[in-house]
């Protein structure tokens, strides 16, 4: 049964279990309870004396004699002396084919007004991370449309990849040229703890209004901590029901920064020690714990999954931004200093990587790669240089190569955000760096 048939039914229901707990103290984020005997992680309900405000919550801490649970919705409206229920249900949402095209909230309940969800199908939004001997080996390339992306940050079937960005640089404008360009069947998108405003802007000016074969899952920051916290899992349990069906899905997730303060919020509200920026220990155990569940399984499908992290005052040193580079395996950084030069998407290839592309390109194409990484390092090493008029001609062959090659590598790296470039089109493209790619340079 989902939490939202839970939910339906304890409203309905006139009686409830005879064992129950007693709200012995609440604050503004946790709800302190006495008289039951839970685990970590139990679902429970909370149902005030009068039975008219009731709320499902989750227990995050347990002491000798008591227990603190985080609710999933507001502690408004709950006294001292309210009763506390175990539901056995757990945490499982409804999963399956009915979810595509839709907008759904963490529980599964549709936030898009086309009425009811139906699926027979149950998952839970809890599970362990797939085992290191049952994933698959990554060698099959992840077209996403994006010149720069599939041609100098090639990504496989498989791989996890953070975008590293500060904030109004182009996240969001990326993550739609990402889910638009994919050939990928199936597509969950997670927005996690962005303004409410946001949800609708990105499916209508970065999706272009079409959902077809997308699953969105939306906890936007008025939500509660817990319900941030869980979107995420819930939206990578959704992709994990279509790669057991042997489905190739992209999964894109904005933003990691969101939920590890989702995360920061509950455990500092349980007594955890504040580390760097505030963060508790828990946020950096959190992370492996999401990330890991993406990848490539044997006999099934793969999970594809791109990570934003809001970097502040784009500082790459950022907890949060250096704990996900450790766990993923790439990463795309976008450059104020580009986007102020009106060259978009603004990825620095100079800072970014992926650490499967020599596994899934061909030795022409990884050529190709490295000879435009060279020349472009040139001109970012020069550049003074260039713009005060410094340099002469013929004191550096491979400079003055990077300088004849300057305008195209400038147009290989901009794209409108409505186009979708075909692999084979960017390969061609890309081959007019080849003159002097003959070897490993």
């Amino acid at each position: 049964m989902s939490l939202l048939h839970l939910k339906s039914k304890l409203q309905n229901c006139a009686s409830l279990s005879p064992i129950f707990g007693t709200i012995t103290n609440i604050s503004a984020t946790t709800i302190e309870v006495s008289g039951l005997r839970p685990s970590i992680g139990d679902i429970v309900r909370l149902v005030s004396r009068d039975g008219l405000r009731r709320e499902l919550g989750m227990v995050t801490e347990i002491k000798s004699n008591r227990f603190f649970i985080s609710p999933f919705g507001f502690v408004e409206g709950f006294k001292t002396g309210d009763k506390v229920f175990i539901s056995e249900q757990g945490m499982m949402i409804p999963v399956g084919e009915t979810l595509l095209g839709r907008v759904v909230d963490p529980f599964v309940n549709p936030k898009d007004g086309k009425g009811p969800l139906n699926s027979a199908t149950y998952a839970s939004i809890i599970k362990p991370p797939l085992e290191a001997m049952k994933r698959g080996l990554i060698d099959e390339p992840f077209e996403v449309g994006v010149k720069t992306i599939d041609g100098l940050l090639t990504c496989g079937k498989g791989q996890k990849v953070g975008i590293f960005a500060g904030s109004g640089v182009g996240k969001s404008t990326l993550m739609g040229m990402i889910v638009r360009g994919s050939k990928a069947p199936v597509k969950v998108v997670a927005l996690i703890g962005e303004r409410g405003r946001e949800v609708p802007e990105f499916i209508q000016k970065n999706l272009g209004g079409d959902l077809t074969n997308t699953v969105i899952v939306v906890a936007t920051s008025d939500d509660s901590p817990l319900m941030r916290k869980y979107g995420a899992f819930s939206a990578m349990t959704i992709a994990e029901y279509f790669k057991d069906q042997g489905q190739d899905v992209l999964f894109l997730m904005d933003s990691v920064t969101r939920f590890a303060m989702a995360q920061r919020e509950i455990g500092l509200a349980l007594g955890e020690p504040p580390t760097s920026k505030g963060y508790p220990p828990s946020v950096l155990t959190l992370l492996p714990q999401l990330m890991e569940r993406a990848g490539k399984e044997e006999g099934k499908g793969s999970i594809t999954a791109f990570f934003t992290v809001l970097v502040e005052g784009d500082d790459m040193s950022d907890p949060i931004a250096d704990q996900s580079r450790s766990i993923l395996d790439g990463h795309i950084v976008l450059s104020r200093d580009l986007a102020d030069l009106g060259i978009y998407p603004p990825i620095n290839i100079q800072n970014s990587a992926s650490r499967v592309m020599g596994d899934v390109i061909t030795p022409e194409h990884q050529r190709y790669a490295m000879r435009f990484r060279r020349l472009n390092s040139l001109i970012k090493e020069n550049e003074i240089l260039l713009r005060i008029g410094a340099y002469q001609k013929g004191a550096d062959k491979d400079l003055d190569s990077a300088i004849e090659k300057r305008t195209f590598m400038e147009q290989f790296m901009q794209q409108n955000p409505k186009d979708a470039i075909p692999f084979s089109a960017m390969i061609q493209e890309l081959q007019k760096i080849a003159p002097q790619a003959s070897g490993p340079t």
